[in-house]
């Protein structure tokens, strides 16, 4: 197996608390060895845990792009300037796993997709949603319930004052469409279009309830499927007062229903109800889903290393392509809500 060299641009809460981690864990695969931080301090600081030498610490972008000893960068910036990284990626000859959302708005998401187009450099997005163990357990299922009429996404929670995320600068004034709409969002719709189909239009309705969210932070939206005859609700926000966290799918079909009930990252389950009438009704299944505590991470940095040592740009399952629906979905619930919840079509790269 083929060890590739990491090089780390931006060395926050995530890089240090799930990325370096996930590398550490999958060592064979994978070796952090070069760091960015447009404050050095920082990146001398992360350099200390993940044992990378002082010469190999940046504060200039285009040197560690330009490091020989790197085989791929993993950017986690905030995401207005993932545009300017992937074009130097590009020119660089190097490989690039971005942070989500894709980008702060869909005109850069589109500048993404088309230089991702541009060139047979692997370019990812990191949505681990993508990678959850329970996307092959959920797509087995509802192929029993086939065909499917519609369905009920819902992920809600209570507001948590003592969010390490909300201490950055870039949530709480975020430049990015949507703030924790599209931040946190994209992870619900990677969830739900992966199983489902793409949006083709939405009627929705946010607001905005926490000052410290910066922008809208809740939907409630009615969606019609792209190219299947499905209609559903997604609702999505964590922003309420006392409640439970509730993160659910539920999949209506003919033939049953299927539920992927992620409210216990810890225990995740997936319901099946056979049956095609209230008289022709099964006993419900209770599928446990292997827990995994990267939440998909570790399976996608094993999918962009696929795609990297093989060169083919197409095995990486969070393409530019893919991934802008979901902030595209987001862009449309909030063209929706201006127009008092009118219909508006998702828009196409």
């Amino acid at each position: 197996m083929t060890q590739l060299k990491v090089g780390i641009i931006g060395t926050g809460i995530f890089a240090r608390d799930r990325h370096l981690p996930s590398y550490q864990e999958l060592s064979d695969n994978f070796k952090v060895v070069a760091a960015f931080n447009r404050h050095k301090a920082k990146a001398l600081n992360f350099a200390k845990i993940a044992h990378i030498p002082e010469n190999k610490i940046y504060d200039n972008v285009d040197e560690i792009l330009n490091d020989s000893d790197v085989d791929f960068i993993d950017a986690l910036l905030p995401v207005q300037f993932n545009v300017d990284i992937v074009e130097k990626a590009v020119k660089a000859g190097k490989p690039v796993l971005l942070e989500k959302p894709i980008a702060a708005n869909l005109k850069q998401a589109k500048e993404i997709v088309k230089l991702a187009d541009s060139t047979p450099i692997p370019i990812g997005v990191a949505e681990n949603w993508l990678y959850l163990p329970c996307v092959k357990t959920a797509k087995e299922q509802i192929k029993k319930i086939s065909p499917v009429i519609a369905f009920t996404h819902n992920s809600t929670g209570p507001f948590v004052t003592d969010n390490k995320y909300l201490a950055t600068t870039w949530r709480q004034k975020p430049e990015h469409i949507g703030g924790y709409l599209s931040d946190g969002g994209v992870h619900q719709l990677a969830l739900v279009t992966t199983l489902l189909g793409e949006f083709g239009s939405v009627s929705a309705l946010t607001r905005q309830v926490r000052e410290a969210s910066g922008a809208d932070d809740i939907v409630f939206a009615t969606v019609q499927l792209k190219d299947a005859d499905v209609i559903g609700s997604f609702t999505y926000g964590s922003a309420f007062g006392a409640t439970e966290k509730s993160t659910f799918l539920k999949v209506y079909g003919k033939n049953g229903t299927v539920t992927i009930d992620l409210s216990d990252k810890r225990n995740p389950v997936v319901k099946v109800r056979l049956g095609g009438s209230a008289e022709d009704n099964s006993d419900e299944q209770i599928l446990k889903i292997e827990n995994d505590e990267s939440f998909g991470v570790n399976s996608e940095f094993l999918n962009f290393h696929e795609a990297v040592s093989k060169k083919n740009k197409s095995l990486y399952l969070g393409t530019p392509r893919v991934v802008f629906h979901h902030l595209a979905c987001v862009d449309a619930f909030l063209k929706s809500s201006a127009k008092n919840g009118d219909n508006v079509k998702v828009e196409q790269p």
